[in-house]
């Protein structure tokens, strides 16, 4: 059996009691194992409110883009149960964005087409003129009007990292699943997006629950940050990954980048997670 999360107490003196919680996504005892006796983890129990940004992090093979992929109708647990709106998750659903760090996209179709193909899925008895009007409005909130009409080999990697997010929120998900979108950016160009992201999370108030491996990212995005241990082999045998702890941001929901590390609480919230990664994700 996992541990039940813990508290940090400075940001979340008691954090919220997954089955007393009716949050609008619910994971409940979640597992998932390879060789029966050996599961990567199990027990993963967490939900989400609507409108609530929630990022999971810990050490690769925990098993966190497993739970995305559960979440996404991708894969499935070998027990427990996800519902998102009251309904179990059962295959993919047009009700769920998925944003991976490989942006996915059709190289034959221009950015207007690769995000018109999703929304013609989305509505398909919508107008010609209203698929374009929908996909120039999405298109633009990424600022990337004027390369609407190129194809994807003509853009830079955090271009067509924008056309992902651009094409998962013009379906208007319930919720949006990011798996390290941002992986693979410069520091630059990542910053950006973030703060992009940010900008039409806030303006749409999207459902968002993303995997990151970066502390700070975790702190600019998330209202709640999700730690995840590893399994591991123990003298008591082997025990598998799963939620140790729930921390809940205290910063200003409106904070910046450029202002994070000036904001009272940043550095206790960071070195709490820093050190969470470092020595008590992984048992020794």
């Amino acid at each position: 059996m996992s541990p039940a999360p813990a508290a940090w107490s400075p940001a979340n003196p008691r954090p919220k009691d997954p089955a007393m919680s009716h949050g609008f996504l619910q994971v409940q005892a979640l597992g998932k194992a390879y060789l029966p006796s050996k599961p990567v983890f199990s027990d993963v129990s967490f939900s989400l409110d609507r409108g609530e940004f929630v990022c999971i992090i810990g050490h690769s093979g925990c098993g966190k883009t497993t739970i995305l992929n559960v979440l996404a109708g991708l894969d499935q647990a070998s027990s427990g149960h996800a519902f998102m709106d009251g309904r179990e998750i059962a295959g993919p659903s047009l009700e769920r964005g998925v944003v991976f760090q490989s942006h996915a996209l059709m190289p034959w179709l221009t950015v207007r087409q690769n995000i018109a193909f999703a929304v013609k899925s989305r509505w398909p008895d919508w107008s010609a003129s209203a698929i374009n009007a929908h996909v120039e409005k999405f298109v633009a909130l990424v600022g990337l009007s004027p390369a609407i009409d190129k194809k994807p080999s003509q853009l830079s990697g955090g271009m067509k990292q924008r056309v992902g997010i651009a094409r998962a929120f013009s379906i208007q998900p319930k919720m949006l699943l990011l798996d390290e979108p941002f992986g693979a950016l410069d520091a630059l160009t990542r910053g950006t997006i973030q703060d992009e992201l940010m900008a039409i999370v806030r303006q749409t108030q999207q459902t968002v629950f993303m995997i990151t491996h970066d502390v700070d990212e975790a702190i600019l995005l998330a209202d709640r940050i999700l730690l995840m241990s590893n399994g591991s082999e123990t003298p008591q045998g082997y025990r598998p990954g799963g939620l140790v702890e729930v921390v809940s941001n205290p910063l200003p929901r409106e904070r910046t980048r450029a202002s994070l590390h000036h904001l009272d609480g940043y550095y206790e919230l960071r070195n709490h997670i820093v050190d969470f990664l470092v020595s008590r994700a992984k048992a020794h």
